[in-house]
């Protein structure tokens, strides 16, 4: 009886989050009407309709339920919808998850005066690196991941280090779901080379994102390991190619590796040697 109790806490007996019965289809499609003014600078109720693929009468519903708890927000002037305050609210709340943030902050600003570049912080969420935190550097000519912008893992510093530590078969999968894009002359597209590049950053103990999403621009990354010894989250700091030369990425590397390895004994993980 205790153990169907605590199972009932989360979600109800003989539940399959994959079945269409539990599946709630108005909350659905006002997500992923939200989801669609989320990737826009304003959008109006007709632009809206065509891009989510639904009424005009379903999406103003939809719209005037979330204005209700500011999830959204309407523009008289211009007649557009915008992300609300209730949606930054609710998704800060999800860096309450974990202590991270928190602890990374002052080992990120030391990172930034160290290197004189931008310092970034990225877990992996969905196959991608979600950017949740930043130091930025005073350089005018500067990198910019604001927080809740995402990446592909194999064209990121972040998502490299990350990719370094998968074990083989969340590899091949998180390939097979995302992916190989090419985003630059330089971004790694073959599967082969990819793994060559990986096992390179497990000896090193960093990675180079060497203008692979970007071109001028250069990042390197070391993972951040939970107490488990597993790879959940990196640090990196960015900057333009012509301040991070080539040869210069040995020194910022181990710079960047010794504070993932601060940041990781800082959360209470288990730091895995280079190597």
């Amino acid at each position: 009886m205790e153990n169907d109790h605590k199972r009932q806490r989360g979600r109800p007996r003989a539940f399959s989050p994959r079945t269409e019965q539990n599946t709630i289809q108005s909350l659905d499609r006002a997500l992923m009407i939200l989801k669609t003014i989320s990737q826009q600078d304003g959008v109006s109720l007709s632009e809206l309709s065509e891009l989510s693929d639904q009424s005009p009468a379903t999406v103003y519903r939809a719209l005037i339920t979330l204005q209700a708890h500011d999830i959204v927000g309407f523009e008289e002037e211009g007649q557009l919808w915008h992300i609300g305050p209730g949606a930054f609210q609710i998704g800060s709340r999800f860096l309450r998850r974990t202590n991270i943030l928190q602890r990374s902050q002052p080992i990120m600003r030391d990172l930034m005066r160290e290197t004189g570049e931008t310092a970034n912080l990225g877990i992996e969420r969905n196959d991608q690196v979600l950017f949740i935190s930043q130091a930025e550097t005073h350089e005018t000519i500067r990198a910019f991941f604001p927080p809740g912008s995402r990446n592909h893992m194999h064209s990121s510093g972040i998502g490299k280090a990350l990719l370094a530590y998968f074990d083989p078969a969340r590899l091949k999968a998180i390939i097979d779901k995302e992916g190989l894009v090419r985003f630059t002359d330089k971004t790694i597209t073959d599967a082969d080379m990819l793994e060559v590049e990986l096992a390179r950053i497990r000896k090193a103990g960093y990675a180079v994102d060497d203008e692979e999403r970007t071109d001028g621009m250069r990042c390197i990354a070391a993972p951040v390991f939970n107490v488990h010894g597993e790879p959940f989250a990196g640090l990196s700091v960015s900057g333009p190619s012509f301040r991070i030369p080539m040869n210069a990425t040995p020194q910022i590397g181990r710079i960047v590796r010794e504070a993932a390895e601060a940041l990781t004994l800082a959360i209470g993980g288990r730091p895995i040697a280079a190597g």
